[in-house]
């Protein structure tokens, strides 16, 4: 069994390896690796997509030469394998993204990336630092987490989802803001389980337990 982090150079994926690492040696989950290959990436057992920056960038590094996103599609889409997108891995699945120019996403979960627009002129943009998660769905990755746990978040973009089914979890920031998406095998976090203490500790041990 491996879980694969993909590598499309996005940004310092070592507190992820790390994370991820610990939690499968917790549990069992057998070998993570991080990798560009995507030959490794279509037989992996589990696939995470990390992501830091803009939406356009992360989007033409995973659709260049390299047949990274055709090896995760057909992991995730062909093969139903379980998917996690963290933070712009997450807004990836959406149908478009609105930064600096409309971009296509995966469309894997209809809705729309665009910038957060507090309704209190007092709150900074980007979104920074620990919030309060509430969630909105029951699901696997889930288990042991409540709403009020916390979870560390850094972004300036949100994903607007179409449909509210597909909304696990959200936090408060002059309106809502989406934490959580999910449908089918697939899973994403707009905050950075790696970086949010037990909480997210928890939420990586249980996506790496899931079996949708």
């Amino acid at each position: 069994m491996t879980t694969v982090i993909v590598d499309y150079e996005s940004g310092n994926l070592h507190s992820a390896e790390k994370a991820f690492q610990r939690m499968a040696s917790e549990v069992g989950a057998g070998k993570v690796t991080v990798t560009s290959d995507p030959d490794v990436v279509r037989g992996a057992s589990r696939v995470v997509l990390p992501g830091d920056g803009a939406f356009p960038a992360c989007r033409d590094e995973l659709y260049d030469h390299r047949g990274l996103f055709e090896a995760i599609e057909e992991a995730v889409i062909t093969q139903g394998r379980p998917f996690m997108g963290i933070c712009i891995g997450m807004q990836m699945l959406a149908t478009r993204g609105l930064e600096y120019r409309e971009t296509a996403g995966f469309d894997w979960i209809g809705g729309t990336v665009e910038r957060i627009a507090p309704s209190d002129d007092s709150l900074k943009v980007p979104h920074m630092g620990w919030n309060d998660l509430v969630i909105d769905q029951p699901h696997p990755v889930f288990d042991g987490v409540s709403t009020g746990d916390h979870a560390y978040f850094v972004h300036s973009y949100h994903f607007r989802v179409d449909d509210p089914a597909h909304l696990l979890a959200h936090v408060e920031y002059g309106g809502p803001i989406t934490a959580v998406v999910g449908r089918d095998n697939i899973v994403g976090t707009q905050f950075h389980p790696e970086k949010s203490q037990s909480t997210g500790l928890r939420i990586i041990a249980n996506f790496l337990n899931w079996k949708p």
